[in-house]
């Protein structure tokens, strides 16, 4: 079975990564049930589908992944969102409250999360994210960076 990940490294079965990767069958499977678990989870936390799916795609942009931009844009497309999701995947700063906040948040935490200190969790509190949300919001920011970092890193294995 070809995972996300497989797909956005480009990987088919016939590669010796692709195979590479079955040593682990328990870390293809774990990502591929991480993935599920933060793009459509049982409890969404009120976070819809089509939210999450532009948050993973201001990611991908954030990181210049063709691959994954290619693959949430399209997934996003299927989906009828109105203008501010869609301006918030496509990166856009100049939002309306909570999306302002959170697009920051996202932002902050895939570029430079150094930075990142306690007030920023404040600022989504105030912006009325509950820590619910917050939560999977956090969860979903760190899945999909790691999906990026992976991916970026098979793609430099093919070549090497």
């Amino acid at each position: 079975m070809i995972d996300a990940i497989d797909k956005a490294a480009g990987l088919s079965p016939d590669d010796a990564l692709f195979e590479t990767r079955r040593f682990r069958p328990e870390f293809v499977q774990g990502a591929e049930l991480c993935r599920l678990s933060v793009l459509q989870p049982a409890n969404s936390q009120a976070l819809g589908h089509d939210f999450r799916l532009a948050v993973a795609l201001r990611i991908a942009r954030l990181n210049a992944d063709w691959p994954l931009i290619d693959d949430y844009s399209t997934q996003l497309a299927a989906l009828d969102v109105d203008a501010a999701t869609a301006a918030f995947a496509k990166g856009e700063v100049n939002l309306e409250q909570p999306l302002a906040t959170i697009a920051r948040h996202v932002d902050l935490v895939t570029l430079t999360p150094s930075e990142a200190q306690a007030g920023d969790i404040r600022l989504l509190e105030l912006a009325g994210l509950d820590s619910g949300k917050i939560v999977a919001l956090s969860e979903l920011i760190a899945f999909v960076n790691f999906q990026a970092k992976v991916a970026s890193g098979l793609r430099l294995m093919r070549l090497l």
